[in-house]
Order: C-alpha cells, then structure tokens, then sequence
C-alpha cells in the first residue's frame, strides 16, 4: 500500500479533474452504485473522539478515520488528525492511504463548486469569503483555479488572520483584499462563500437577487452561518439529505420545508432572480470519490 503525505495528496487533488470525480460520484449515488454507512463516533481518553466514515461503489471503497483531541493544542499537536485508506471492493487489498486533512479541505471545495453547477450556476467574479481557516484558503484557491476569480474580499473574526489569506491570493494574481465590514461586500458580491465554525448567522442578510451562498462551516444543529430568512427565500441544495435533516443547523434553525430541498444527485437547477444556497455537511462517498481519482492519478 502507497502512503502519500500532505503534500503528495493535494498533488493527487487537482482542482478541475476533483470537481469532476464529485459529478460522477453523484451518478452512481443517483443510480444506487454508491453506498456510505453512517458515521460512526468512539469517545477516546482525554476527551477525545475518533470518526469512522466507511463507504464503497462496485470497484473500491474507503474508510476515514478522523480523531480530535481539543487538548492536543496545549501540547503543539494537532486538534484534528485523519487519515483516508482506499480498498480494492473484490478483493479487500489496501491500495492507497491518504493525509485526511488535506483530502478533507480539497474535496470540500471541490464539492462546493460541484455542487453550484448542479444548482445550475457557474462563475464567479465577486466573491465574498466569510472565514480565513484551512477550508477557506482551499475555496479561494479553486475558485482561482477554475473559475478565474479575480476579486476577492475576505472578512475574518481575527483581522490578521484575513490579510494573511488575502495575501496568499495576491501572490496567485487576485485581486484580493481583507475588509472589516462583510455588508457592503454582501451587496455587491454574486457568490458569498462562509467557512466559519460560528454558533450565529455571518452571512448577511442583504444580498444580491442573484446571488449564491455556499455555506460549509456549521456541522451541527445548534450551529448556523445563513440567517433564516434568508434560508427561506432562496433556492436549496444540500451533499446529502439524510445529513442535512441531521446536521445543517442553519436548514434545521430556519424550519425549512424540506420537501422543496434539493440534493446533489437528484438536482434540478434554479430558477434565474432568486437567491441560490449550497450547503454541505460532509459524507464519505465524497471521500471515496477523492480516493479513486488519487489512486487513478498515481497509476
């Protein structure tokens, strides 16, 4: 078995071929050749707890394994540690493991971007990215990538933390600055991107008609980024339903009708003139489908 470290696994990772491998693993959900068991949660010592997340298709399948130990910090470890295994489906040979984390951040950007086509929206040239953490950077830089994402304006809890990103975008040619005042941003933005671990909506209410949220970082139910009226009067689009209804605390805070929620599988895209909302909570055949493409790209 191949054991690829950070960097080796976003090389696996490129950005337009990652996107791609979420619009066919959204296939084979659609047509039941994919299949994920729920996550499963181990409380560990020191309070910690370790994430099992198994998923499998007809050719492989994969199993994430996650620990977070809040106390690490103190020590200088890492909170958040994973790993991603790749099987062979016949036979149970370990083909490939992968750094957790990045194949995390990488996947969740593509998925992001995945899942705004299926909504029916592409493109981009105002962005306002509401966080400065691991998945915003790795959000930025696709949009950069495949999108040509020229300006950017980046509001952070911690100022420093903004112009550091914004910095990093500038050496990649955007046009990138970081603002202390996310509304007037909102207004003029047609794509808001908030990767935030806030327990209270960020995302301002005062959008463009035509505006799309990708909304990634509350993965509880008592957390949200999208303010509820917001939520109501947008067009929705979830990764999964069953996890949406679970953990999507800004679609669960919002008592959204669920019956009008779209997944990515089964989408059809939005109507023109109406707020679009892309959020995800994360599942293991996205995972999968970052595996095989790294295993297809070291072959």
């Amino acid at each position: 078995m191949r054991t690829l470290d950070a960097a080796e696994t976003a090389a696996a990772l490129p950005w337009g071929p990652l996107v791609e491998a979420m619009l066919r693993m959204f296939e084979r959900e659609r047509r039941g050749e994919a299949r994920a068991a729920p996550r499963t949660a181990v409380p560990l010592a020191a309070g910690g707890t370790m994430l099992l997340m198994p998923a499998a298709d007809a050719d492989f399948a994969a199993l994430k394994t996650v620990t977070v130990h809040a106390g690490n910090a103190a020590h200088g470890l890492p909170v958040v540690q994973g790993e991603v295994v790749l099987l062979d489906a016949a036979t149970g040979t370990r083909l490939l493991a992968l750094d957790g984390n990045v194949l995390t951040a990488r996947r969740t950007a593509a998925l992001s971007l995945a899942g705004v086509m299926r909504a029916g929206r592409r493109g981009a040239e105002q962005v306002l990215l509401i966080g400065a953490g691991v998945q915003a950077r790795a959000h930025a830089e696709a949009l950069a990538e495949l999108w040509g994402l020229r300006r950017l304006a980046i509001h952070a809890r911690t100022a420093a933390h903004a112009e550091d990103l914004a910095r990093h975008m500038r050496s990649l040619g955007v046009d990138a600055q970081a603002i202390a005042d996310a509304d007037a941003a909102a207004r003029e933005a047609d794509l808001v991107v908030a990767a935030t671990n806030a327990l209270d909506p960020v995302v301002p209410p005062d959008l463009r008609p035509d505006a799309c949220v990708i909304a990634i970082g509350a993965y509880r139910a008592d957390m949200a980024e999208v303010p509820a009226a917001l939520v109501r009067r947008g067009s929705v689009f979830v990764d999964t339903l069953e996890g949406a209804r679970r953990e999507a605390g800004d679609l669960i805070r919002a008592d959204v009708d669920w019956r009008a929620v779209q997944d990515f599988a089964h989408a059809v895209p939005a109507a023109a003139g109406a707020p679009v909302l892309v959020k995800t909570v994360g599942h293991a055949l996205w995972d999968l489908a970052a595996a095989r493409l790294a295993y297809d790209e070291g072959r």
